[in-house]
């Protein structure tokens, strides 16, 4: 065992030869890295002989791994499942108010269409165009109602013979 004066005898020993070789060394030498006087070697090692032996308990953790993972992801889809159909409810009853409310615009343009093409001004206008004159008081033809069930409304009337002794 040493004592702590042959220890300090020792580092001061190795310290100044550490000085000596230092003030040979060459002074643009680059000092070493540390733990380059460290060296390793590997060993090959043949292990194509080597047989695994089966663990009967370790297939057994296995399928009991798999099961537990499999009850979590059914569990988590379950607690999951319910916010993305909601969310998907939501975006579903958005396209549809979107698609009413362009439904109900262009309702409003047809609307303000038929209204300008059933205008009675411009229907005259349109008559006085073709030359369309207003009917005669003979030219005009009373539809009867009927009153019994079996009865049409209108009644179809053949036409007219013409007058041939008018000529």
């Amino acid at each position: 065992m040493a004592s702590v004066a042959t220890f300090l005898r020792a580092t001061t020993a190795k310290h100044e030869r550490r000085e000596t070789i230092r003030a040979e060394a060459d002074p643009f030498r680059l000092r070493a890295l540390p733990n380059d006087d460290i060296y390793f070697y590997s060993k090959r090692i043949d292990n194509s002989r080597v047989v695994r032996q089966a663990d009967p308990a370790a297939r057994g953790e296995c399928w009991s791994a798999v099961g537990a993972v499999g009850v979590l992801l059914m569990l988590g889809a379950s607690v999951i499942a319910p916010h993305v159909t909601s969310i998907l409810a939501g975006y579903k009853l958005e396209s549809l108010k979107t698609e009413r409310q362009t439904l109900v615009d262009q309702s409003r343009a047809l609307d303000v269409k038929e209204a300008g093409l059933l205008s009675p001004a411009r229907l005259n206008n349109l008559a006085r165009a073709r030359s369309l004159a207003t009917p005669a008081t003979d030219q005009v033809i009373h539809l009867e109602t009927a009153t019994s069930s079996n009865a049409s409304f209108a009644r179809v009337q053949p036409p007219a013979a013409p007058d041939l002794s008018a000529r």
